[in-house]
């Protein structure tokens, strides 16, 4: 049985109305307020309405007539939504600086081109522009800055800059991208083209963290290991499209740093994990690709002929297990030389490279010698010329755990230019993989 009637619904639709200048019944409620500043008297308007495409909200600005300080801030006047929404939107045009931007004081948002993060519950909620959200950022970072050219002023040096590089986006100088992420699900970027499809607009909805649900105040402290148990019984496809985040320390420095882990479904193969990690203290950053299945029953030999320039595009996987060799420059490097690699296959050339020429130790030092170093030179430039499609060669990714893989751009036809053989692994090999001893049966 509904707890609200027709009429309440009718009423409720009365009172939030479309945002509109041309309304003249959408006038502000006054209300006398006392001035956080000075503690006089002053006035809040507020004004319920509801933004076409969106939801209703609450607009509140605050005013004081003693001291002349003002606050704007909007309230989400719906409940807080089932799932997460994150916005990605491309500005490719002085225009979409214009489009209206509702930020709910739980939404982060973030300037990827500028590494530039404005965190949740720094700000609070605001009914504005693209613009006006740069305006707002820059405006809070010249606050302080009198007091920083004092103190410490290395870092209002390096603030000034970044203020300037959000004037430029302001006046347009180039494309950027705006990214607003809200767990509570109610923020909103304005779509110029609704009902149709925005280009420039990515809109995509999330299901929320236990720790999310802990910061909106909808799910106590106790709740969250009851969802960590749940969670392993959760259907497979919400795995893959979730990004898994654990706490562990940079190989490096040993800072405190994050790895972040996903399941990605490779075509016509396997699933993979993929993981990075990214140390904020040093910049550190490594990257290492696993497989998301058990070792085969046979060993796996790829090998690819390369006719163009055009074969450097191809998605590879080459697990650790997996060893890469080049016949025509007498090439061949073992496995788990470079670790476990999701890239293209020029990404895996340039990657051997650095590997032999760029960072290998006995190029320079007391170890170096003329001859080897001439040697080592000569073998980088072969391989900017097969990346170049200048040489004829053949690219061998021999995985005795069979958990290698090499796009067939032909796919679900037959490449002509690749081979995949399936082979018995040696005992050795076996040994190598740690299998000989493995017993699954018959144990206690």
């Amino acid at each position: 049985m509904s707890l609200i009637g027709e009429d309440e619904v009718r009423g409720v639709s009365a009172v939030f109305k479309e945002l509109s200048a041309e309304d003249d019944d959408m006038q502000p409620t006054v209300i006398e307020s006392l001035c956080m500043n000075c503690y006089a008297n002053g006035s809040t308007r507020l004004l319920l309405t509801k933004i076409p495409f969106f939801k209703e909200i609450i607009i509140s600005s605050f005013t004081c007539d003693h001291c002349n300080w003002s606050n704007t801030e909007i309230q989400s006047a719906g409940r807080i939504q089932d799932q997460g929404v994150r916005y990605t939107l491309h500005v490719r045009s002085k225009e979409d600086l214009n489009r209206e931007v509702v930020k709910a004081d739980s939404a982060t948002t973030k300037i990827p081109e500028l590494d530039f993060e404005i965190p949740a519950y720094t700000q609070k909620g605001s009914l504005s522009t693209i613009e006006g959200l740069l305006e707002r950022a820059a405006s809070g970072l010249e606050q302080e800055q009198p007091t920083r050219k004092a103190t410490t002023p290395e870092v209002a040096e390096k603030i000034d800059e970044f203020i300037e590089k959000l004037k430029r986006l302001k006046d347009f100088e180039h494309e950027f991208t705006l990214v607003i992420d809200d767990p509570s699900g109610n923020s909103f970027v304005e779509n110029p083209c609704a009902p149709q499809k925005d280009d420039a607009l990515t809109v995509s909805h999330y299901t929320r963290t236990a720790q999310q649900d802990m910061q909106l105040g909808i799910k106590a402290d106790g709740d969250a290991e009851e969802e960590v148990d749940e969670k392993p019984g959760n259907d497979i496809d919400t795995l893959r499209n979730e990004v898994l985040v654990f706490n562990t320390n940079c190989p490096e420095c040993n800072a405190p740093a994050s790895t972040n882990m996903k399941l990605v479904q490779i075509p016509h193969f396997k699933e993979v994990i993929i993981m990075a990690t990214n140390c904020d203290s040093c910049g550190h950053r490594t990257n290492e690709v696993k497989s998301g299945g058990a070792t085969e029953e046979l060993g796996t030999k790829i090998t690819l002929h390369l006719t163009d320039s055009s074969d450097m595009s191809r998605d590879l996987l080459k697990s650790e297990t997996c060893s890469v060799a080049i016949p025509e420059l007498e090439f061949e490097l073992g496995m788990a030389a470079l670790g476990g690699k999701f890239t293209t296959l020029e990404g895996l050339l340039k990657d051997v490279k650095d590997l032999i020429v760029s960072n290998n130790p006995f190029t320079c030092g007391d170890s170096s010698t003329s001859g080897r170093a001439e040697k080592l030179q000569l073998f980088g430039k072969k391989i900017d010329q097969v990346i170049a499609g200048e040489m004829d060669v053949h690219i061998i990714l021999d995985d005795p755990a069979g958990n290698s893989y090499l796009q067939n751009v032909y796919a679900p036809d037959p490449d002509p230019e690749l081979t995949v053989e399936k082979y018995e692994r040696t005992f050795e090999q076996n040994d190598d993989l740690g299998l000989n001893e493995m017993k699954t049966e018959g144990y206690q």
